[in-house]
């Protein structure tokens, strides 16, 4: 995709908001330290970020072991101004207040980070302390195999481990089977997990997907109307959570989760449903990262001829070879090359 330059109209407009966002932060700071000096705000306490709505987020607290207390009520809290932005999944020290918001006062250091690019190249995090990503594909809107390798790269990039949820199944037949297949069986083959589901499935029909996810904390990716919100309702048995149709003019998704959130699972751990997008940029990582990303790269790395080898053309290269005999896709590779040719690049969405 094309990079994305800033006019000085909107290069003024990212500055204003900038500005507001600095004097709202330290109009906040005056009113916690009124609370202080009022002994308004409890002791410090660690918490877990379940929600994350603009300059307030959702705080459950966690027990001695640093474990969410799921039966305890979630508190509305401010941030203090100092803190990095924090996202749905990070454990915090912060005080609550009986009759306002409370305060978020430190972050507690992050095992992991999800991250995608926004409309203006910035990373924006999207969720933290995840240990596995469910990329959720489905029938409608069609599945993309460049997006599914995208999040793929950024998974094994984390360390994270990922898996394929094939939402929707019931409505696979003779007209789309043969489809489905090609799109899943080079994931299959690569060794990657591959679970089938629907959304009007009860929580006993999801057993398998409950059993992946357990004890874990997991997040739920894709594309806008695969399903995600759908799942989680099915799963936790709650009809309250939100659900999209899709556009009836194009069959993509709409928009419903405008945040990420995360729910507590009956078979233990958590779930971030995440919002859901169309592109998810990987400009922010290196070449080398991005050939470790592929897992059928690398047995082949570091055999190429030269050493300073692009794997485009160049003879004696060992990727190129491997594609010859059949060890790496087409499909894959084309993929590969299309994610490196935006490497560098702010793309938009």
């Amino acid at each position: 995709m094309a990079k994305r330059k800033l006019n000085r109209r909107q290069q003024w407009r990212i500055k204003k908001i900038q500005e507001e966002k600095t004097q709202r932060a330290h109009r906040r700071d005056s009113q916690v330290d009124q609370q202080l000096a009022n002994n308004a705000l409890g002791d410090e306490q660690t918490g877990l970020i379940i929600a994350h709505y603009g300059q307030q987020i959702d705080v459950q607290a966690c027990d001695a072991n640093g474990q969410p207390e799921t039966q305890t009520p979630v508190h509305r809290c401010y941030v203090r101004a100092n803190l990095d932005a924090l996202v749905t999944g990070d454990r915090v020290v912060w005080r609550a207040a009986e009759d306002e918001c409370g305060i978020i006062e430190a972050r507690l250091p992050r095992n992991s980070l999800l991250q995608r690019p926004d409309n203006f190249g910035q990373l924006k995090p999207v969720a933290a302390n995840i240990d596995r990503i469910v990329i959720v594909v489905a029938v409608e809107p069609e599945p993309h195999a460049n997006l599914i390798d995208r999040y793929l790269v950024a998974a094994e990039t984390l360390d994270i481990q990922p898996t394929l949820l094939l939402n929707k199944a019931d409505l696979i037949g003779s007209h789309n089977r043969a489809t489905l297949d090609a799109l899943i069986a080079p994931y299959r083959a690569l060794g990657y997990e591959v679970l089938l589901t629907t959304a009007q499935s009860s929580r006993d029909d999801n057993s398998d997907l409950l059993s992946w996810l357990a004890h874990h904390t997991s997040v739920f990716v894709g594309q806008s109307g695969v399903g995600k919100s759908s799942l989680i309702s099915s799963i936790l048995g709650d009809a309250s959570i939100k659900v999209g149709e899709l556009s009836q003019n194009t069959r993509k998704g709409t928009h419903t989760t405008t945040t990420a959130r995360l729910f507590h699972l009956p078979s233990g751990g958590q779930l971030v449903d995440s919002p859901g997008i169309r592109e998810f940029g990987l400009w922010h990582i290196s070449e080398e990262e991005l050939l470790q990303g592929f897992v059928e790269f690398r047995p082949h790395l570091g055999h190429c001829k030269f050493r300073d080898c692009r794997h485009i053309d160049e003879p004696g290269c060992a990727i190129k070879t491997a594609l010859q005999e059949g060890k790496i896709s087409p499909r894959r590779m084309a993929s590969f090359e299309r994610i490196r040719a935006t490497l560098n690049e702010k793309e938009t969405f």
